[in-house]
């Protein structure tokens, strides 16, 4: 009876421990990969050219004259573009989802920006926004534009090329927002909406009764990862305007690595606009899970 009761509690223990076992290869890549190196930033950070405990390295962040600009356009970036992309890739999703004739097709057509990567992306439209790029060669051929006329795309105020970034940057990344939606929607039981409909629902009722609440989870989950990405937007910003013309935040990154590294100052810079994105990153996915409730469902599971 006793070499039962063990071995039942051994078998018992083993089921605990597997899944702890499986995800320490996750584990052990992530302390190698990103803790590591996110330690040594935080550690560099704190510490002066003399091998010192400071903070200067961060006040030299914070009266930077491009911090509050790059935080500005970062935010702006952020609010308008995970916005748009989320109802345009919802709408995507539910219309694929209904599989009409040719719905395989237009999901080939519509994923085809998500193939490029970024530099690609930033090419293409940098050739389309100049003054005899393809976008004005085009709505003249079409006779938008008269014969030499011209539109300066790049030209003018921070709100216009925001608003170039914001729209290129929803060409690229609404794809892959709409997929995972779309994979979300496969997933949901097609009864249950058809339960909705059997009992007098109209389409708009089954979406936001049923659809979308059994959605959540998945427009969570996509909603976090394009809420990460947004925030350290910078590749398309640079091959698009270059450095320092409408600053965002990894983009000063950037700027302080890689442009002018050897500047005395370019270490400290670097590594505090690190820190402070990573804080930005963390504090904007966690709020993002207090307010959609995902904490408070936790609990009442557990």
């Amino acid at each position: 009876m006793a070499l039962a009761i063990n071995t039942e509690r051994r078998r018992k223990i083993g089921k605990q421990i597997v899944p702890y076992l499986l995800v320490l290869p996750v584990l052990f890549y992530y302390i190698a990969f990103w803790a590591r190196p996110v330690v040594q930033q935080l550690v560099q950070s704190f510490t002066s050219l003399e091998g010192q405990f400071t903070l200067n390295n961060y006040i030299m962040v914070f009266t930077d004259l491009n911090f509050l600009p790059a935080l500005r356009n970062t935010s702006i970036i952020v609010v308008f573009s995970v916005t748009l992309e989320f109802f345009i890739a919802l709408l995507l999703a539910l219309l694929i989802n209904r599989k009409f004739p040719g719905s395989g097709i237009f999901l080939f057509l519509t994923m085809i920006p998500m193939a490029l990567p970024a530099v690609a992306v930033g090419a293409l439209w940098k050739t389309g926004l100049t003054t005899n790029g393809w976008i004005n060669s085009l709505l003249t051929y079409l006779g938008i534009l008269t014969e030499g006329g011209k539109i300066y795309w790049l030209a003018g105020s921070i709100w216009k090329l925001l608003a170039l970034m914001i729209i290129i940057d929803a060409w690229q990344v609404i794809p892959s927002i709409m997929i995972i939606l779309l994979a979300g929607l496969q997933n949901i039981p097609k009864e249950t909406e058809e339960a909705g409909y059997v009992f007098g629902g109209n389409y708009f009722t089954v979406l936001r009764k049923i659809t979308l609440p059994l959605l959540s989870s998945t427009i969570q989950t996509a909603v976090i990862l394009r809420l990460i990405a947004a925030i350290q937007i910078w590749l398309i910003v640079i091959v698009i305007v270059g450095f320092s013309r409408m600053p965002v935040l990894v983009e000063r990154i950037v700027y302080y690595h890689e442009e002018v590294p050897r500047l005395t100052i370019s270490p400290a810079m670097a590594s505090g606009y690190t820190i402070i994105v990573t804080i930005i990153v963390s504090i904007a996915a966690l709020a993002y899970l207090w307010v959609s409730g995902a904490f408070r469902r936790k609990r009442k599971e557990v």
